[in-house]
């Protein structure tokens, strides 16, 4: 049943905006606002890019989802490297999450992440929630394995831990990552799904399969993420495209035309 309010502590997560621009082989914010791509150690960048949806995207367009956050690889010659890393993820301010009602030092008390994920190689891949303040926390999970060119909806239960802080005031508090490809420098065979642990850099999440990294300009796509409050996904919080572009101008405001644009970046660095 849906509850009401404001559920989804996402920004941005039907990726609906994209003031930077809708295509880029860049590092670092370039589309989608809110979603950083990440990666290194690539013989051929892969393209970020805000991409959409039509009636044939079966699952998520039904649900009024109109675009994704897509991310096309590149040609990785030299195979999947130890240091090589294909990622993207949004950052969550502190104050949000301490004052979002989670009880997060509780391990009865959860909140709920859903999202709709494609992939045009069938494998497994792995997302993890990480937290700044303290003694920094990671909880790593799986999509399970996809069907190529097939969405599939996505819904994992997070409890608290006694050790998670999040303090009050406007830093990174919570960032959700999802990891395309990451190398065996940051992942180990012994990283234990579904529970808190301290993070360690060097064992972020499983090993991963190579599949992905290794075929040239396979996709990647996902929308509609929403983490909420609570042990139950409840319906997507849709809002309209100008209380998204509101809620991103927070962090990132472009002013001009195409042509000739002023860029201004309303916080810091560590959080647009």
């Amino acid at each position: 049943t849906q509850i009401g309010g404001r559920r989804n502590l996402i920004i941005n997560g039907a990726m609906q905006v994209a003031q930077r621009g809708t295509s880029s082989t860049s590092n670092n914010y370039q589309t989608v606002d809110r979603f950083a791509c990440s990666f290194s150690g690539t013989d051929e960048a892969p393209t970020q890019s805000q991409h959409t949806l039509t009636s044939s995207d079966t699952g998520p367009y039904g649900e009024g989802f109109r675009k994704s956050f897509h991310i096309q690889n590149g040609n990785q010659t030299s195979g999947a490297g130890s240091n090589d890393v294909i990622a993207f993820s949004t950052r969550l301010e502190a104050q949000d999450i301490a004052n979002s009602g989670w009880n997060y030092t509780d391990p009865n008390s959860f909140v709920t992440l859903q999202f709709w994920v494609k992939s045009s190689v069938a494998q497994n891949f792995y997302i993890r929630l990480f937290t700044q303040d303290g003694t920094q926390k990671n909880y790593p999970m799986e999509t399970g394995t996809l069907t190529a060119n097939t969405w599939k909806k996505v819904i994992k239960t997070i409890p608290g831990h006694a050790d998670l802080q999040f303090d009050n005031d406007t830093n990174r508090g919570l960032d959700v990552d999802f990891s395309v490809f990451r190398g065996t420098d940051q992942t180990a065979s012994g990283v234990t799904l579904d529970q808190w642990a301290n993070l360690d850099s060097t064992a972020k999440i499983p090993d991963m399969t190579s599949t992905f990294y290794t075929t040239n300009d396979a996709t990647f796509m996902v929308t509609g993420i929403q983490l909420e409050v609570g042990s139950q996904a409840t319906a997507f919080e849709h809002r309209s495209f100008g209380e998204e572009l509101a809620l991103c101008q927070r962090y990132f405001y472009r002013h001009g035309d195409l042509s000739g644009t002023r860029n201004y970046a309303l916080m810091g660095v560590g959080m647009i």
